[in-house]
């Protein structure tokens, strides 16, 4: 890995190291603290999952009641009772556990894995790092996020086949239709 530039400090952001005794004496050290690291030195990142799997459902939740909400307007249903009995009672749970799962075990532990590099190669804050850091979250992090989710998503709902169509149809109009809401959270989050 050293000729293509990335040294020691490859290994260390990881917590890899090649040295057999450095490994045993990091598992020993950690062994006897709770939710200890046994093996490969990689603690998954549980506060970070566990906030992503939230924010997929509330944001999932929002989603679908708005959309019956919309629908409920468009056919002129009277009665708040009714129309907000009827926006609950047709919460689909099961698309609600597909969104909370992505975000516990793809979207929490990698945007942090993402972000912790980010910050490891532009550590200083400034206006320059700020931007670039803008710029990667958008070309890099958005498509990868986009094409995991479709995948997860068809994966749940026995659909891989179509996944391919998906991506040609609604990869790009999600990317960009996501810039108008990830930017301006990406400059406030860095």
């Amino acid at each position: 890995m050293d000729a293509i530039g990335f040294g020691n400090g490859f290994y260390a952001f990881w917590k890899w190291n090649s040295s057999p005794d450095s490994r045993r004496r990091r598992i020993r050290a950690n062994s006897t603290s709770p939710g200890s690291v046994v093996g490969g030195g990689y603690q998954f990142p549980v506060k970070q999952a566990i906030t992503a799997a939230s924010l997929a459902l509330t944001g999932d939740t929002i989603a679908q009641v708005s959309n019956r909400w919309s629908k409920a307007k468009e056919s002129g249903e009277n009665g708040s009772q009714d129309v907000l009995s009827k926006l609950l009672s047709e919460h689909d749970l099961l698309r609600a556990l597909r969104m909370t799962s992505y975000g516990f075990l793809f979207y929490g532990p990698g945007s942090y894995a993402w972000y912790q590099l980010l910050d490891h190669c532009l550590p200083k804050q400034n206006v320059q790092n700020l931007m670039l850091k803008v710029l990667l979250n958008q070309i890099v992090l958005g498509p990868c996020v986009i094409a995991v989710v479709f995948a997860w998503n068809n994966l749940w709902q026995q659909k891989l086949s179509e996944l391919p169509e998906k991506y040609k149809r609604d990869a790009l109009p999600t990317l960009l239709y996501g810039f108008r809401f990830w930017i301006p959270v990406s400059v406030l989050n860095f």
